[in-house]
């Protein structure tokens, strides 16, 4: 099983879809990595020797943020969005959409589940 920054790739996987498991490389970047490397992407993640993936793991490590390094770098831009004061800051502080989505109908990722409005009796 091969290990690349904290993550186990998925055995019966082409290496291109494997790479993706780990956070911060999609499929783009991943195709980017097995050029560099010089490997074929059809090529299962269980097939790769010891060589190879100490060569992908160099070419992660070099050239991009990935993993808790990455999510770090997120948060913290997150923060400083909401120390500024900034309207993105303050739509992140309340957990609203702060791309300038519909609030009204949409967004119960963000907002949570329905709050059922207490109805007066007569």
């Amino acid at each position: 099983m091969a290990r690349i920054a904290g993550v186990d790739l998925p055995r019966n996987k082409h290496v291109e879809i494997a790479l993706t498991y780990i956070y911060g490389i999609g499929r783009s970047r991943s195709r980017d990595i097995l050029t560099q490397v010089g490997l074929e992407p059809t090529m299962k993640a269980d097939n790769l020797t010891e060589e190879q993936i100490n060569e992908i793991r160099k070419v992660i490590d070099a050239e991009y943020k990935v993993e808790g390094e990455l999510r770090t770098q997120t948060s913290m831009n997150i923060k400083r969005l909401m120390d500024l004061g900034c309207y993105r800051g303050l739509r992140h502080r309340k957990s609203l959409p702060c791309h300038g989505q519909r609030t009204s109908t949409n967004a119960r990722t963000r907002k949570g589940p329905k709050r059922a409005a207490v109805k007066k009796k007569k």
